[in-house]
């Protein structure tokens, strides 16, 4: 009953926007139903090895493939011949599908290991791997460039022939892949005016995206005569374009699938076996499986950008910032992949969500014979949030300031410029974010010690830090998304069908998909039946990346949603309703002074860490992390908490123990034996999640995304922590044991080990 007495309201249909509802592939994934790439098996289905290069840096002589033909079982084995267009790329074409002699000149050279050299398809797996180890191959080697300054200084090997364009951003002469500088105000005459400056050097490193499920798929020709693939990865639709370019096919002659994923974080944007997997069916006429094992997927796919950094801050005694410089050089490895977008991102986010009347970026991506790099979660934002992060965190330190202070002082609001002379979108959260952050962790009582037993006693602290990323592709980039609903029923709708191919990785996007629907139509949840794995099904939404799923397919959905129920209205039954959406109103930014309009929209999270740093050791015990997130409005509060959990155990994991070892070219690391990432174990106690709504004014539903934001500060935040503990700044990722110990040992005396001027949030 009501408070006045009177009829009870209709109860509100559960599973509409703000509930906490279960996904609806949860059960089937923890009871194992749920149906993976690798689970796939196609009847009379031939197995396929991919061979790789295995070599840094060659050129090709000779393949030889007379033994391995006569293996037992093998059905073909196909050379970059057999490539129509032996080219593929996810933004530019400068990979060869197949290293070889008979089709390009850039096909000649093998750049780095995971180049491919042929592919071996046999009557079972066994009898492949047998073929696979019988190819011969003579190289002439070639010098390895394994460092990027090295690769850009003079005289150093060319990695690309120049004048075959196969970026259009590659410089004559060089192995610089490309360049972003951002340019605003006299920087020089700021820095040398400021009456407090601090820099530093620091680097960041390379990161394996590690997802639980490892590349795989299948392929066949249908009776149409179609190439079909089935496989997991974050774009349905480039997926398919790239294979249709390479076997120089109709894009309604190719047709991609996918099954469950088990998680991207970005790694399997670009594509993996699916263009050779088309290849081989289309070939052979007959189906075909592969799978790698966890060796090939972390020997041979891209990582997350390695950065070495110069920096420096002023900023006048009231804490008001005057300058940034910061010089940015990257690994790109031998190919482009995603990496000009994600060096125009780490440019904008190194200058962080701060008033900065004057600033200078630097930023390069150098060629190199290092594994290629590409999308990771936060696409560049990562190392960018620790560069200003911990320049940020040196200036509150060398103000004696409260570290949350001197964010207050120069944090943005709506109507602030970025650094690239473009305002701020509207929906500015940093400053809520930074609050609700401080409160949330001042509000805890003091985390539980797990550290009894060190000696002579662990030392605590707390750190802080702030970060932007952005939603959507942008940068000049028409982004859009499809989306169509259909109503069915009589009187009243009684089932909905939907049509949106938004990759689910593993982030619950499918389920925010029909939960959204249920809302617009309020109709239970039950009621809406998605379609959403195939290119069948829909045209493109676009790749699940960018934190853009649920707002592009949201606003989508909201325009399907009212052209259908304008024609159920007008009695049209079933009533069927198609949208775009669609934003164009971004700019690239112009190399050489970052002018632009690069962001649609923006996302905004603070993190409060605290800390027990062992200063005999350094062993690190994270005790707990408040993640406050700028969601816009929260479709799924749980799913979005569980965003939050899993972008601090991977931003974590970067910070404190993953550790890619790269030398010559060759991944030292064979196998998640060595590549330690976090466990269970490893994770604090407490991790509070805090969401901030209100902050997406020009989208239809309010929505903004947020899986990729939280990730962003856990490093610098947890550096911070580590100085607050045991008086040490680190300028190197990862912090790990060893490098903690030795930076307190460098410390001149007892008394410097500990608590000093540095005040926390």
């Amino acid at each position: 009953m009501t408070a006045s007495g009177s009829s009870p309201l209709p109860a509100r249909r559960r599973g509409h926007m703000g509930d906490s509802v279960v996904r609806h592939d949860a059960e089937a994934k923890v009871t194992g139903r749920a149906r993976f790439a690798d689970d796939v098996r196609l009847p009379a289905a031939n197995w396929m090895e991919v061979v790789f290069a295995g070599v840094p840096h060659a050129r090709l002589r000779r393949l030889d493939l007379a033994r391995a033909r006569r293996m037992p079982g093998v059905v073909a084995i196909l050379t970059d011949a057999d490539v129509p267009d032996n080219r593929y790329g996810i933004v530019f074409p400068d990979q060869p599908v197949l290293c070889g002699l008979n089709s390009t000149e850039a096909a000649r050279t093998a750049r780095w290991p995971g180049d491919r050299l042929c592919l071996v398809v046999a009557r079972t797996r066994r009898q492949a791997l047998e073929a696979a180890a019988a190819v011969g191959a003579e190289w002439d080697f070639l010098p390895v460039v394994s460092d990027p300054a090295t690769a850009l200084a003079p005289g150093a090997p060319e990695l690309h022939d120049y004048d075959a364009r196969p970026v259009p951003t590659l410089a004559r002469g060089s192995n610089l892949l490309c360049r972003q500088n951002i340019r605003h105000g006299d920087w020089e005459e700021a820095l040398a005016r400021s009456p407090v400056t601090v820099s530093m050097r620091g680097s960041t490193q390379w990161q394996e995206h590690a997802y639980i499920e490892t590349e795989a798929g299948s392929a066949w020709l249908d009776d149409q005569g179609r190439v079909c693939v089935r496989t997991g990865g974050q774009w349905l639709h480039d997926d398919r374009h790239q294979i249709a370019a390479a076997l120089q096919l109709p894009e309604d002659r190719v047709q991609v699938s996918y099954a469950a994923i088990g998680g991207g974080f970005g790694g399997k944007e670009d594509v993996h076996l699916q263009v050779v997997l088309a290849l081989a069916a289309w070939k052979t006429g007959e189906p075909v499986q592969a799978a790698w094992k966890r060796h090939d997927s972390l020997q041979h796919t891209h990582k997350r950008h390695p950065f070495v950094f110069d920096g420096i801050l002023g900023a006048d005694r009231d804490g008001r910032l005057t300058a940034l410089e910061l010089d940015i050089l990257g690994d790109a490895g031998p190919y482009a992949s995603t990496s000009p977008a994600v060096l125009s991102n780490t440019a904008v986010c190194a200058a962080g969500p701060y008033n900065i009347p004057a600033v200078c970026i630097t930023a390069r991506l150098a060629v190199t014979n290092n594994p290629v790099t590409g999308a990771f979660r936060g696409f560049g934002g990562p190392q960018g949030a620790f560069m200003i992060e911990s320049l940020m965190n040196r200036l509150a330190c060398e103000l004696g300031m409260d570290a949350a202070e001197l964010r207050r002082r120069n944090v943005w609001s709506d109507g602030s410029l970025m650094c690239t002379g473009a305002p701020v979108p509207p929906g500015c959260q940093a400053a809520e974010v930074l609050e609700a952050a401080v409160a949330a962790a001042n509000r805890l009582p003091p985390p539980d010690p797990l550290t009894r037993g060190w000696a002579p006693g662990p030392r605590r602290g707390r750190g802080l830090a702030l970060a932007v990323k952005n939603i959507g592709f942008g940068h000049g980039t028409v982004d859009e998304c499809h989306a169509w609903v259909e109503l069915h029923g009589g009187v009243e709708v009684e089932d909905v069908h939907v049509g949106t191919v938004g990759a689910d990785i593993g982030q619950g996007a499918h389920s925010a998909f029909r939960q959204i629907t249920a809302d617009l139509l309020d109709v239970d949840l039950e009621r809406v039946h998605l379609h959403a794995d195939s290119t069948d099904d829909a045209e493109s939404s676009g790749s699940a990346s960018a934190s853009r799923l649920t707002v592009y397919t949201g606003a989508a959905l909201h325009g399907a949603v009212r052209q259908a129920l304008a024609k159920w209205e007008d009695e049209e039954r079933p009533a069927r309703g198609e949208h775009v959406f669609r934003t164009d109103r971004t700019t690239a930014m112009d190399p050489e002074t970052g002018r632009g309009n690069p962001f649609y929209t923006l996302g905004y999270c603070a993190q409060v860490v605290d800390v027990d740093v062992d200063p005999e050791t350094g062993k690190v015990q994270v005790l707990q992390v408040v993640s406050a997130n700028d969601v816009g409005r929260a479709v799924n509060p749980q799913q979005i908490e569980g965003q939050v959990a899993g972008a601090v155990a991977q931003g974590l994991g970067w910070a404190l123990w993953e550790d890619l070892r790269v030398e010559d070219g060759r991944v030292l690391n064979r196998g998640l034996e060595t590549y330690l990432l976090p466990t269970a174990l490893d994770m604090p106690p407490r991790i509070v999640p805090v969401i901030v709504e209100d902050g997406a004014p020009e989208h239809p539903l309010g929505v903004k995304g947020m899986a990729e934001m939280p990730l962003l500060p856990t490093a610098p935040a947890l550096a911070s922590a580590i100085r607050d503990a045991v008086g040490v700044h680190l300028n190197d990722l990862p912090f790990t044991s060893e490098r903690i110990r030795r930076s307190v040992a460098a410390l001149r005396g007892p008394k410097r080990v500990g608590n000093d001027s540095c005040q926390g949030p």
